[in-house]
C-alpha cells in the first residue's frame, strides 16, 4: 500500500523538474536545438530508470516490472502524440520558439487531466471488475482503428475544435509572439496559438483514453499507473524537438504501437477472465520485441534517402498522414 507521503514527495519532484525546465533551461524562450533535446530526453529516461530502481528496491520485483512495462508502453504511445503534434504545428505554421510554450502548457494540462482520469479509472475498476472487459475490448478496437487510419490525411481546416474556437471567439489574423490572448483597440482577442494549445490538449485527452486503459492492463496500482504516465509525459516535449526532424524515419512505429494496443487489450481480457495467467515479464518482453522490430524496420526501409532534399520531402509526406482528434479525413482525389 502506497503511503500518502509517497504521492506528496513524487509530485514535489515533478514540480521541481518543471520549475527547473521553465525557469532555468528555457528562461529566455529560445529555440531548442536537437542536441539539447537529445540530452534532455536521455536525462528524463535515466531518471525514470532510477525511479524504477527505487520501486524494485522498496516495492519488490513485481511492482518494478509493472512500472517498467507501464513506462515503456506510455513512452511509446507518447511518440504517437508527437506525430499528431507535427501535423498540428505544420498545418498552423507555428513558429519554433512558440512550439516550446505550447508544449510546456500542454504538458501541465496533460498531467492534471491524466491524474484525474487515473483516479477515476482506479475507482471504477475497484468497484466494478467487469469494466476491465470494456477496457480490454476498447484497446483492441483502438489498435485496429489505428492500423486502418495510419495513411489517412486529416482535414485540419475542418477540425471541429478549430471551427468551434473561431466561431465563438475573436481571433487575431496572426500570431502575437507567444501570447494566447491580446487586447486590441479595447477589444479582447485570442491568438491562433491558443487554438493550437486547445487542440493539443484535446488530442492528449483523447489519447489518454487509450493509454490509461493500456497501463491498467499491466497494473492496478494507481501510484504505478500515475508515475509511469508522468515520466512519459515529462520527457514528451524534449522528445518532440529531438525527433521532429527525423520523425519520418519512424513511420512503421505506428504499426508497432497499434499491435501493442491489441496485445495489451488481449492480455487484459485473458487475465480478467482467468486470473494472472500472462505474467508482466512476458508483456514487457513482447512489447520490447514489437516496438524494437518496428523501429528497426523503419530505419532499414528509410536508410536509402540520398539527400537532405529527399529526406525533407519524405518528412513532409509523413507529416500529412495520421489522425488528429476532431478532424475528418480528406477524400483522396481519384487519379485520371
Amino acid at each position: 500500500m502506497t503511503s500518502w507521503w509517497h504521492w506528496v514527495a513524487f509530485n514535489l519532484l515533478v514540480l521541481a523538474l518543471l520549475a527547473f525546465d521553465l525557469g532555468v533551461l528555457h528562461k529566455k524562450h529560445r529555440e531548442i536545438n536537437v542536441k539539447e533535446s537529445l540530452w534532455l530526453s536521455l536525462g528524463y529516461f535515466v531518471l525514470a530508470l532510477c525511479f524504477s530502481g527505487v520501486i524494485f528496491h522498496f516495492e519488490g520485483r513485481q511492482a518494478g516490472y509493472e512500472f517498467l512495462t507501464g513506462y515503456l508502453i506510455e513512452k511509446s504511445l507518447s511518440i504517437d502524440n508527437i506525430f499528431v503534434f507535427v501535423l498540428i504545428f505544420t498545418h498552423f505554421q507555428v513558429p519554433k520558439q512558440s512550439q516550446h510554450t505550447v508544449l510546456f502548457w500542454g504538458v501541465l494540462g496533460a498531467l492534471v487531466m491524466r491524474a484525474a482520469l487515473i483516479l477515476a479509472g482506479s475507482a471504477i475498476l475497484t468497484a466494478f471488475h467487469w469494466v476491465i472487459y470494456i477496457f480490454g475490448a476498447f484497446l483492441i478496437i483502438t489498435g485496429i482503428k489505428m492500423l486502418m487510419t495510419i495513411n489517412d490525411e486529416p482535414d485540419l481546416s475542418g477540425n471541429r475544435v478549430t471551427k468551434f474556437m473561431r466561431k465563438h471567439f475573436r481571433v487575431t489574423a496572426d500570431y502575437v509572439g507567444e501570447r494566447f490572448m491580446v487586447r486590441q483597440n479595447g477589444v479582447r482577442f485570442i491568438t491562433p496559438l491558443l487554438i493550437v494549445l486547445v487542440l493539443v490538449e484535446f488530442s492528449d485527452l483523447v489519447f489518454a483514453l487509450d493509454s490509461i486503459p493500456a497501463i491498467f492492463a499491466i497494473t492496478k496500482d494507481p501510484f504505478l499507473v500515475y508515475t509511469s504516465n508522468v515520466f512519459a509525459i515529462l520527457g514528451l516535449r524534449a522528445l518532440f524537438f529531438a525527433l521532429t526532424g527525423i520523425i519520418h524515419r519512424f513511420h512503421y512505429l505506428k504499426y508497432g504501437l497499434s499491435i501493442v494496443l491489441v496485445v495489451v487489450g488481449l492480455k487484459m481480457l485473458i487475465n480478467g477472465a482467468f486470473g494472472p495467467v500472462i505474467p508482466t515479464e512476458w508483456a514487457l518482453l513482447l512489447t520490447l520485441a514489437i516496438l524494437g522490430g518496428s523501429v528497426a524496420l523503419s530505419l532499414h526501409r528509410t536508410r536509402g534517402l540520398p539527400t537532405e532534399a529527399a529526406a525533407a520531402e519524405a518528412a513532409a509526406e509523413v507529416s500529412r498522414q495520421g489522425w488528429v482528434p476532431g478532424s475528418p479525413v480528406k477524400e483522396k482525389k481519384e487519379e485520371d
